[in-house]
């Protein structure tokens, strides 16, 4: 028979789905709780976590302010790859989870807990990507995922049971919220409910980062951002923090429109999903870093970083971030940015994103080569032979077709 876990750290928002939860295993599970908030950019207030969780007996809280670890640690490693998912996701859901399951599991190992829980459903990806991430780092560590085991099925349920156990249930939590979101300083996701139909366009009222491109300035705007290493450092100029650096391209790239996307993707559990994201700084980190790249990488490390950057998404996307093959593959990354320096200059209008310059002290460019006029270093009757050479196997198969 399992041992029933004495003392769980608990993902909290300080929001009625995670209040009841907390209740819910103080209640049906007789656990002491520990409550753990995570400050990741999400742009809302948390002390009102840290009194919700007083009101509720908790003695043991922690609001930790993660923005530069996660930008540092997680954000930018995962753009040195250009990851996107099914081709357009920046994945800026999946890429938090790992730094909240990790700082779940350092809590338990500070706390002497035994179990850490966590708010996902049973049909999403989180789910995945929390447990993953905390058997990854605690083999034997217990995880309680509510939403998977009681009968709480429906709104109203879970209002009757706030109300039956005393937590304060916010006016606005009474209708049926017309969709979910997750935030942080990545991005923001909405899905469910009002946006299940993938044939009904949402809202603009929906949208909390940038203003529709239709209402974009008529004006295009220019930035500058420098990388070192692969990495972004400044922009227009200015040295920025990792976290810093990208609330700035989120501005910028908020009042210009960039960053939407209207998505059904494959959750990895099984079904499709619709998500809209917005990523307005992400958009344009990863417009600019492959913007650097054209003209700092190697042609065949280029395309070899293209062709595992699929498989790197994936892993992103369905939870191995502390998977031995990720940290293969960030080791392979990481070596080829050794080089990827510069500067990339981008034109933001209504919507769009485009680089129209880049410049870099360690630059495979070379105009002396390229150039159509006259030049003392390139010999044209060279390539006579290269076509040759990389012909005959084309030659030689259809001579013996014709024979």
């Amino acid at each position: 028979m399992a041992v029933k876990p004495k003392k769980v750290v608990l993902a909290y928002s300080g929001g009625l789905d995670t209040s009841i939860i907390l209740r819910w295993l103080q209640v049906e599970k007789g656990c002491e709780v520990v409550t753990f908030t995570a400050d990741i950019g999400q742009g809302e207030e948390l002390e009102p976590a840290r009194k919700k969780a007083e009101l509720m007996g908790i003695k043991e809280i922690y609001i930790d302010d993660l923005k530069e670890e996660f930008v540092r640690d997680f954000v930018f490693p995962m753009f040195r790859a250009n990851a996107l998912y099914e081709g357009v996701y920046l994945l800026g859901t999946s890429i938090a989870r790992p730094l909240i399951a990790k700082r779940l599991i350092d809590i338990v190992n500070e706390t002497g807990a035994d179990a850490i829980a966590h708010g996902a459903t049973g049909k999403g990806n989180d789910q995945v990507r929390f447990e993953l991430t905390a058997y990854a780092l605690k083999p034997d560590i217990k995880i309680i995922a509510p939403w998977r085991e009681w009968d709480l099925t429906s709104r109203t349920t879970l209002i009757e049971y706030a109300e039956k156990h005393q937590i304060p249930i916010p006016k606005d939590k009474r209708g049926e919220a017309p969709y979910s979101t997750d935030a942080n300083l990545l991005h923001i996701s909405y899905e469910g409910k009002a946006l299940e139909d993938p044939w009904i366009e949402a809202d603009d009222d929906m949208f909390r980062l940038t203003v529709s491109p239709e209402k974009a300035p008529d004006k295009a705007e220019y930035v500058e951002i420098e990388f070192a290493k692969g990495d972004a450092v400044a922009v227009n100029g200015k040295k920025l923090s990792p976290a810093k650096l990208l609330a700035e391209l989120n501005a910028i790239g908020g009042r210009n429109g960039v960053g939407r996307l209207d998505l059904v993707e494959n959750r990895y559990v099984g079904m499709k999903s619709r998500g809209i994201y917005e990523t307005p700084g992400g958009t344009i980190l990863h417009a600019a870093h492959r913007g650097i790249e054209s003209i700092t990488l190697d042609r065949e490390a280029m395309h070899l970083k293209d062709e595992l950057m699929p498989r790197y998404a994936k892993m992103i996307y369905t939870g191995y971030w502390f998977a031995p093959e990720r940290e293969m593959l960030q080791a392979a990354i990481d070596q080829t940015q050794e080089r990827v320096a510069g500067v990339v200059r981008l034109k933001l209008f209504k919507g769009h994103c485009s680089v129209v310059g880049r410049k870099s002290p360690n630059s495979l460019y070379r105009m002396d080569y390229v150039t159509f006029e006259e030049d003392s270093v390139y010999n044209q009757f060279d390539a006579e032979g290269f076509i040759k050479l990389n012909a005959l196997r084309l030659r030689l198969g259809k001579m013996a077709q014709q024979k």
